[in-house]
């Protein structure tokens, strides 16, 4: 059943940078281990390029910064054909993948996404959960705690702390990208 109502939010590629992480840490992963690797892994490719890895609503939640709708694809609450393709469902606290993908596999994801991605496993993948959770408390700037809840956390400051240059344009072209994914999403 198809129950996703962000249609400019692309699942399968979103759900492909997942099953990136997870085939690197074996046939399961602890989940809030990989929503940290998702949000650091499209930081990094905001720092190195300007935009992140696929579009999403980024928020500051009590354990860190996330990428909202890939983290409610993870815990079940949001249902897509494209995250099926890859992803398995949640057991407890991991998560799984459908398959042991190669990365020439995993269409969706440019070359200097894969370079995103690798450098941040390389720097975090033998971290434990929380300490990825402690270290983006403490190294990401961009979180403010929302004390319980979750509060947005928006592109441009984001690209600020990072350094990018001129972030407001930075900003304003992933805006640009995600209102051309709402065009084209709302069509027939």
């Amino acid at each position: 059943m198809e129950c996703f109502s962000e249609k400019w939010f692309d699942a399968k590629k979103a759900a492909q940078v997942a099953v990136f992480f997870v085939n690197k840490e074996g046939e399961k992963m602890n989940a809030l281990k990989l929503v940290k690797l998702i949000y650091l892994a499209s930081r990094e490719h905001m720092k190195q390029h300007g935009h992140p890895i696929f579009r999403d609503k980024l928020v500051s939640m009590p354990h860190g910064p996330v990428n909202s709708l890939a983290l409610d694809h993870i815990n079940g609450f949001i249902e897509s054909k494209g995250w099926k393709e890859f992803m398995g469902k949640r057991q407890g606290l991991n998560v799984t993948a459908r398959a042991m993908f190669q990365t020439d596999e995993l269409l969706k994801i440019s070359k200097a996404e894969l370079r995103s991605m690798k450098a941040v496993w390389k720097r975090f993948g033998d971290k434990t959960q929380w300490e990825l959770v402690q270290w983006t408390h403490e190294n990401c700037p961009e979180w403010e705690n929302p004390r319980g809840s979750s509060a947005p956390i928006p592109d441009e400051r984001v690209l600020k702390y990072l350094g990018v240059s001129n972030p407001e344009k930075h900003a304003e072209m992933i805006e640009d990208d995600h209102n051309i994914a709402v065009v084209f999403a709302s069509r027939p």
